[in-house]
């Protein structure tokens, strides 16, 4: 089998291909700590692509509350136990100091293919049954304990958070490992996972496979399915998008502005390309406060999360990796760039390949925990796949006060 690299483990594992050719990877940031579960992108998705007969328990977006809620329920929870089971004790991060190689450190466990036969199964993993499909939010909104004093940062005593989740079009898909057929694969354009539905025959390899359980069967066509990245928007061939890379549905309806998408350059061999000034290399690889999801199951998610400030560092640290602490510690006093940069998200419904910050005047000076900080209200500016400027935005949010005659029941 083939010996890839995977730089969120930060060693060479065994993936069923090569890496592939393609030239640019669809990838996001979410921001855990804004996101106040609305649903907004959960609707905008499920009313664009997964509305039909069959489609009823399919929801290709959705926002889960931890640590008690999943979609399937306990999706992940399932996942770590058989993984446990197959390498007792073995799952652990090796504490060797990161390198720019492995910038999380090594993964000294097992991958869910490293975990595998190899024969009857390419990667470690279950099929739900009909009912953890159900009701994806059932009991959700459960703090882990009552605190009658209140709560205050760093971490609080009851704590849950929500999640929101897609399809990680990972660089090493199981669903594109598993499938009998090879009806799933990624796309040299964009690095988007989809499942040719003409070679599919429903043998549910992907649903099975898929550590996030993001790939699902449709009974009334027997075949299984999966989110398709809003590829046509991607391409800029939606007929919004005037021929220029748009963002995908649940990223542009979301209300919160915790998310930003786009594509990034990639080598040969599968790795992002360093392209400093592109928002998202810069969230990831520059400022590392952007982790992937469970990146000890290996295949290399290209979601990125901001992790919540408020919960338990173990619990994070499983989830996120090791590089938890560092990141949070990022976003809690962040650089006058990164401060920046976090204006973007959601700040045009266009994909940003580049961006600029222009320096503007300070505007406040405080200390928090000792530390002196400084605002300043710099502009940060967007441009597209074109180098045309898309958006302008600046740190300190513009106040607009209405004239009088729209006083009445306004704001």
């Amino acid at each position: 089998m083939p010996r890839v690299y995977n730089w969120q483990i930060g060693r060479e594992m065994e993936y069923r291909f090569q890496t592939g050719t393609q030239k640019r990877q669809f990838a996001a940031v979410f921001n855990i700590n804004r996101c106040i579960a609305c649903q907004t992108c959960t609707m905008a998705c499920k009313s664009t692509w997964t509305f039909s007969p069959g489609q009823e328990l399919m929801w290709w977006n959705n926002v889960e509350t931890k640590p008690f809620g999943g979609y399937p329920h306990h999706w992940d929870t399932k996942l770590l136990a058989l993984q446990e089971a197959a390498d007792p004790g073995g799952q652990v991060w090796d504490a060797r100091p990161p390198t720019r190689a492995a910038p999380y450190g090594t993964f000294a466990g097992k991958t869910i293919f490293e975990t595998a036969d190899g024969i009857e199964r390419q990667a470690t993993g279950y099929i739900p049954d009909e009912d953890e499909w159900k009701s994806p939010n059932l009991f959700e909104d459960t703090a882990t304990r009552f605190s009658p004093s209140g709560a205050s940062l760093p971490e609080h005593s009851g704590w849950f958070f929500y999640l929101q989740r897609i399809c990680n079009h990972c660089t090493y898909p199981a669903c594109v490992a598993a499938c009998p057929r090879n009806a799933a694969y990624k796309r040299e354009e964009d690095g988007i996972v989809l499942i040719d539905q003409e070679r599919c025959r429903g043998y549910r390899k992907c649903v099975e496979a898929c550590p996030y359980k993001k790939a699902m069967y449709r009974p009334t066509t027997r075949t299984s399915e999966k989110c398709i990245g809003c590829y046509p928007r991607v391409e800029g061939t939606d007929p919004l998008t005037e021929g220029v890379p748009m963002e995908t549905r649940c990223m542009t309806a979301c209300i919160g502005k915790i998310r930003l998408q786009g594509l990034v350059k990639v080598e040969p061999d599968g790795q992002w390309a360093e392209d400093r000034q592109n928002p998202l290399y810069y969230l990831v690889h520059v400022e590392k406060v952007a982790l992937p999801l469970y990146p000890q199951f290996g295949t290399q998610p290209n979601v990125y999360y901001i992790p919540p400030r408020w919960v338990p560092r173990d619990y994070l640290r499983q989830m996120f990796g090791p590089g938890v602490d560092a990141a949070i510690e990022r976003y809690t006093n962040p650089s006058r760039e990164l401060l920046a940069v976090l204006q973007l998200f959601r700040a045009t419904q266009k994909i940003i390949f580049s961006y600029r910050v222009e320096p503007g005047p300070k505007t406040a000076e405080f200390t928090v925990d000792g530390k002196k900080r400084e605002i300043y209200n710099d502009t940060v500016i967007g441009f597209d796949s074109q180098g045309k400027e898309i958006v302008r935005i600046t740190v300190n949010e513009p106040f607009y006060e209405r004239p009088d005659r729209f006083a009445m029941n306004t704001i």
